[in-house]
């Protein structure tokens, strides 16, 4: 699939701001992989206390980039875009940082599905500053309807 603008995001994601974390889709290979971006500006309102006077991404905000990203593939890939139907997180493994992620970057958000199933999925992430790695996480998800 080619890229998806952030109304197909806002789509398949229930997320809004101040929580949306992914700007658009570059690459979305069904039932395989999504390459997304998330345009980290310094208007972000958790850089004013995380660290003021040395701005860096909470470690958890990129993980979440990642499960949004997860997310879109998931709700593409199944076929539920527009259904409602919401993706939750139910672990995350082996989360490691490797660089600070600061304001003016564009974060690349690497999503792979490890085990697909009807109700979970498994993925790996990777989140990249310049071609360079800065987390990786693998996290499992379920599919759910919305609380009532």
């Amino acid at each position: 699939m080619g890229p998806l603008d952030i109304g197909r995001v806002m789509a398949a994601l229930p997320h809004r701001y101040p929580m949306l974390l992914v700007d658009r889709v570059e690459e979305l290979i069904p039932d395989r992989s999504i390459v997304a971006v998330k345009a980290v500006t310094i208007n972000e309102g958790f850089f004013q206390g995380h660290f003021p006077g040395r701005p860096i991404m909470p470690g958890v905000l990129i993980v979440e980039a990642l499960a949004q990203a997860a997310g879109v593939l998931a709700v593409e890939s199944l076929g539920l875009s527009g259904t409602g139907k919401l993706v939750y997180f139910m672990g995350i493994d082996g989360a490691k940082f490797r660089q600070p992620v600061e304001p003016g970057v564009l974060l690349r958000l690497e999503v792979a599905f490890v085990q697909k199933r009807a109700s979970v999925c498994k993925f790996a992430g990777r989140a990249l500053v310049d071609g360079r790695l800065a987390a990786e996480a693998s996290f499992t998800a379920m599919i759910a309807d919305p609380p009532r």
